[in-house]
């Protein structure tokens, strides 16, 4: 399994089972028995060594199968320094894919001819770096913003879906169920209560 850039597993392991704030960002651990994906400092006590495994990107883990863990929100992680070490294109073409590049109708060939490359070769250097598409990515960022938009305001589901960049409710919905396994308004519910419900309800 293909670990962070510049760490290996016994490494990464280490980090997660002494909850490292140092490595909080740079790796993700999925847990092979829950299929939950967590930040190295998650304070749920850390499975078994032989039940792990690594990967570079939250994108990458969510590939693998693996959903992201509710008790240490893997959207609230610092800005995946693990990418730092990647190829200076791909930081890059991440750091414009947070910033919504893909978000307004603009394609992976747009993003490949802002920086000065074929797309075939961007997805490559994705891949590599990444875990994961540029396409992948993307959703997986826009997913998170509405994670946190969702844990932290009161903005309705339709508000929230635009906002993180989605083109309709519809494939926010649909992208949140595969990403949490479960639709949106139940985590909301599940994270901050009943009043959260009512200031959602149309008057």
């Amino acid at each position: 399994m293909r670990t962070a850039p510049g760490l290996d597993s016994k490494t990464c392991d280490r980090a997660r089972i002494a909850r490292d704030p140092r490595f909080d960002g740079r790796f993700f651990t999925g847990v092979l028995t829950t299929r939950i994906y967590c930040r190295p400092t998650c304070p749920v006590k850390p499975a078994k060594s032989r039940n792990v495994v690594f990967f570079p990107t939250a994108t990458a883990a969510e590939r693998a199968g693996f959903r992201p863990c509710l008790r240490c929100r893997p959207e609230t992680a610092p800005g995946t320094p693990a990418w730092n070490g990647a190829a200076a294109t791909v930081t890059r073409a991440l750091r414009l894919i947070e910033r919504g590049f893909l978000d307004d109708g603009k394609t992976v060939a747009d993003l490949a001819d802002t920086l000065g490359m074929t797309t075939r070769h961007l997805r490559r250097l994705f891949m590599q770096h990444a875990g994961a598409s540029p396409i992948a990515v993307a959703t997986t960022w826009r997913v998170q913003r509405a994670k946190r938009l969702i844990d932290e305001t009161v903005l309705p589901m339709s508000a929230i879906a635009f906002e993180a960049g989605f083109a309709s409710v519809r494939r926010f919905n649909a992208a949140f169920r595969t990403v949490y396994r479960r639709p949106p308004t139940t985590v909301r519910r599940t994270r901050r209560g009943p009043e959260l419900q009512v200031a959602e309800r149309p008057r």
